[in-house]
């Protein structure tokens, strides 16, 4: 299955709302495999205010976040919890680099792939690119809670 998501339909899969909902579109969703998260990065994100005000740049931190948001919603809708109130943790992050800075204007595109999963625990391999540029990459596990 390769399909798409709109906000409405990430918001049924993750808890997160504004302003830590970091990801506006889910593409080419692979269930149990892959997807490609869309983050529309504005001027109006609340992090701007300070990071930093004269140079606005979106925390790497963040980032990360939304390749485990997209993560996430690979793993609640494979596991069919969709609506369920559920959470995913971050368990680990390694391998973490940041290669450029990311400012308002920009589209991220955060590709994650399922390295592998036992239960409700998930490790994924992400890449988040604006446009055909590397900005930031990442291996991370996480844990789907009930």
């Amino acid at each position: 299955m390769s399909d798409s998501l709109d906000i409405n339909q990430i918001k049924e899969c993750l808890p997160h709302r504004y302003p830590m909902l970091m990801i506006d579109r889910i593409e080419d969703l692979v269930l149990g495999e892959s997807a490609v998260g869309v983050k529309n990065v504005t001027v109006n994100e609340p992090f701007f205010q300070g990071h930093f005000p004269e140079k606005p740049v979106m925390p790497g931190v963040f980032i990360v976040e939304a390749m485990g948001q997209t993560a996430g919603v690979v793993v609640a809708k494979t596991m069919h919890i969709e609506k369920s109130g559920g959470s995913v943790y971050f368990m680990t992050m390694d391998n973490v680099k940041f290669r450029k800075v990311v400012g308002p204007g920009e589209v991220l595109y955060l590709q994650v792939k399922k390295d592998r999963s036992r239960g409700n625990v998930w490790r994924f391999r992400g890449k988040a690119y604006v446009g055909d540029v590397l900005v930031t990459e990442a291996t991370f596990t996480a844990m789907m809670v009930p």
